[in-house]
């Protein structure tokens, strides 16, 4: 999963929230350095992301792209998961993506001083462009896509992945549709 369904998997502890959006961003022991509600957060950043990692529906939607994107095929479901999320947001939450968005870049800004340099560094652009809202279109998924894969090491061809999600729409949004309600579960037994 990618920024937006971690922050709507974190319910509403706002240091639970920040936690789960660094989680990336904080190694191994680095989790000591933090609070405990936001090493709850991270925990359950962790949590959400080995169970997704080995899910077979998730893999479904990964051996799809796996031929062309080999280890970046994951990342790409990640993106197209929120594509999805944000698309049919109102099945999933009573408020709009833009407040949720908003609400989310605010409790997040607030925490400036605990949050890991890159995710300082990159948090302005994040809101500048709304990432959260735009990735509800695949003009906005696809900015993102353009963006790391600029940032890869290697030619991860990560740029040309929403033609895949165009040519695989249904099967992909079928995918994520059966997997979320899963995850949602299991985060919200994690968190109480």
């Amino acid at each position: 999963m990618n920024f937006l369904a971690h922050l709507h998997l974190s319910g509403n502890d706002p240091s639970i929230l920040v936690g789960n959006f660094i989680g990336d961003f904080v190694k191994g022991k680095q989790l000591n350095e933090f609070e405990a509600k936001v090493q709850q957060g991270i925990s359950l950043h962790r949590m959400i992301d080995h169970f997704t990692d080995t899910h077979k529906i998730v893999d479904l939607s990964k051996s799809r792209l796996r031929g062309k994107y080999r280890h970046y095929a994951g990342v790409i479901v990640d993106i197209f998961y929120d594509h999805f999320l944000a698309k049919n947001w109102g099945q999933y939450s009573n408020l709009p993506l833009t407040d949720f968005a908003s609400r989310c870049y605010q409790t997040v800004q607030m925490h400036s001083a605990i949050l890991p340099e890159r995710v300082n560094y990159m948090l302005p652009y994040m809101i500048r462009q709304n990432w959260l809202v735009s990735y509800a279109e695949i003009e906005g998924i696809s900015q993102a896509l353009h963006g790391m894969s600029r940032r890869t090491k290697f030619n991860s061809r990560m740029e040309e992945a929403p033609e895949d999600l165009r040519a695989h729409y249904e099967e992909f949004e079928g995918e994520f549709t059966a997997f979320y309600p899963e995850l949602q579960k299991l985060a919200a037994e994690f968190i109480n």
